[in-house]
């Protein structure tokens, strides 16, 4: 009976944090924005990465992240121009919140943002002595682990982008180096057989 009770619990905990992954593509100079149905003092928790969709792209792309109010009365939490970050806030009351990743800045079309949502339902007791509050705590950690992996995958690519374009400029400057050297030794024979060369009068 107390396994019993203390599974029904450990499954109603879980079941209280929720998580979802997104990636949508930004338009220029335009904005993309969502939302959640919320009640006091839950946990919204968003962590967002800005990336290029354009493989031949080697630079991090940054943007703008803003949440509202119920109805959009007044803005709750907002992050100018960075190209990822973590925004938790605990809402003060119940209602539809709404949360945006603007691309207002830029012209750039292939810009998307990878971004992870956690909520978590408030649950009133003392989480560092409760099993809830252990496996709330385990769960903080594997997302965290999980969000870790989403920013490093997205980082390899530009990175490998970079490393891409670098090889690029490397061979085409070798064969500029290579068609200078080839120039360089046709004239310098040519020069070189003018030279010597014996003009006879007869």
């Amino acid at each position: 009976m107390r396994f019993s009770i203390i599974a029904t619990f450990v499954v109603s905990t879980l079941l209280t944090s929720v998580a979802t992954a997104h990636n949508v593509l930004l338009p220029p100079y335009g904005r993309r924005c969502f939302f959640e149905e919320l009640n006091q003092n839950d946990e919204l928790a968003i962590t967002y990465q800005f990336g290029d969709r354009n493989p031949q792209s080697s630079s991090q792309l940054s943007g703008d992240f803003v949440i509202y109010s119920v109805e959009r009365n007044e803005v709750i939490r907002t992050v100018s121009d960075a190209s990822h970050g973590e925004v938790t806030v605990v809402v003060p009351y119940k209602g539809k919140y709404q949360y945006c990743f603007g691309n207002e800045k830029s012209g750039i079309d292939t810009k998307d943002v990878t971004f992870n949502i956690h909520g978590v339902v408030y649950i009133d007791e003392d989480d560092s002595k409760t099993l809830g509050g252990a496996i709330k705590k385990l769960s903080k950690l594997v997302r965290e682990v999980k969000d870790e992996q989403s920013y490093i995958v997205i980082r390899e690519r530009t990175h490998r982008n970079t490393a891409e374009s670098t090889n690029d400029r490397v061979k085409w400057w070798s064969v500029f180096q290579v068609g200078v050297v080839v120039a360089n030794s046709v004239f310098q024979i040519y020069y070189l057989k003018r030279f010597f060369e014996v003009t006879s009068l007869v």
